[in-house]
């Protein structure tokens, strides 16, 4: 007796059946232009949190030197 071939088909992942809806939805310059809002979401949050991270330092040299 022989065992059933296995298939390697791939589960689609729940970003795969989002992007795929999207697709479907918009226009092609829809979804660029929702991407590219995106990244600069992203972005600006990642300036954010170096902008604190910095001002922390600064509060610590400051202490620091007044100490």
């Amino acid at each position: 007796m022989q065992a059933a071939p296995v298939r390697a088909t791939a589960i689609p992942t729940l970003t795969d059946a989002l992007r795929a809806i999207e697709s479907l939805l918009m226009s092609s310059g829809q979804r660029t232009a929702r991407r590219n809002a995106w990244t600069s979401v992203l972005e600006d949050r990642r300036r954010a949190k170096d902008r604190v991270e910095a001002q922390r330092v600064l509060e610590k040299a400051v202490a620091a030197r007044t100490s």
